[in-house]
């Protein structure tokens, strides 16, 4: 009985792929990255609450204000020298009591991995495994390369206003949110209302997008950053 040679060569084709599937096994398929980039994020926000080590009990070495109002361990904070919106001196820390004159991390965008965590690592930062481990310095770099948004894209440094829809803000926040803060953004007892905080739009724009650490926060990294803008401006109409 003859064969037709498209059909031989399809069925030699299939035995083909069978064979290279054998030996080399299924296609790799890629990691996503933006669950870690999010967790980054809460690193970067405070990594002692996010990944439960020790709080710090001295002053970072680099931090210029010792014995701060807001604690030593928020020296440790990265957010506290770089800013909520990454620029250190040049943002939204340029003046004020968080001020240090330290410059912020937009440098560090797309930067080599090795080579951000030799910064983390050396004397100026200081961290180390007990602070940081394996996993969580791979977060927090990847946080800093990839993470970054620029706020100002949905911040207004003159009038520290969110640039968004207040309307779509609303519809997002009672349907994404308000099962935990509630609509008014008081349901948490163990945290303050939400309106009180919601003028620190960079902050706020942080925690929407990253979550909050040590926290069952959702984090909205993976949806178009302006989602998080519109829920920052609907945040400014809560009471305080």
């Amino acid at each position: 009985m003859s064969t037709n040679k498209g059909s031989r060569f399809g069925i030699l084709a299939t035995l083909a792929i069978a064979a290279l599937v054998a030996v080399t096994g299924p296609a790799a398929v890629a990691a996503e990255t933006e669950s870690a980039i999010a967790r980054g994020g809460r690193l970067y926000d405070k990594w002692f609450a996010e990944n439960k080590a020790a709080k710090p009990t001295d002053d970072h070495p680099a931090y210029p204000h010792k014995g701060g109002k807001y604690g030593k361990d928020a020296s440790w904070r990265c957010k506290e020298c770089h800013g909520w919106d990454y620029k250190g001196k040049d943002g939204a820390y340029a003046s004020g009591g968080h001020a240090t004159g330290i410059k912020g991390i937009q440098g560090a965008a797309g930067k080599d991995a090795a080579a951000i965590v030799a910064i983390l690592k050396d004397k100026n930062h200081g961290y180390v495994d007990a602070m940081l481990s394996a996993e969580d310095m791979n977060d927090l770099v990847l946080f800093v390369a990839k993470g970054q948004i620029d706020v100002s894209k949905y911040y207004d440094a003159a009038t520290k206003k969110p640039k968004g829809d207040a309307a779509k803000g609303e519809v997002y926040f009672n349907t994404l949110c308000a099962g935990c803060h509630g609509k008014d953004g008081k349901k948490l007892k163990d945290a303050p209302p939400l309106g009180s905080v919601a003028d620190n739009v960079p902050e706020m724009l942080h925690k929407i997008l990253n979550g909050q650490p040590g926290e069952a926060m959702p984090a909205l990294r993976a949806l178009d950053p302006q989602i998080s803008a519109d829920i920052a401006v609907h945040l400014q109409s809560l009471p305080k």
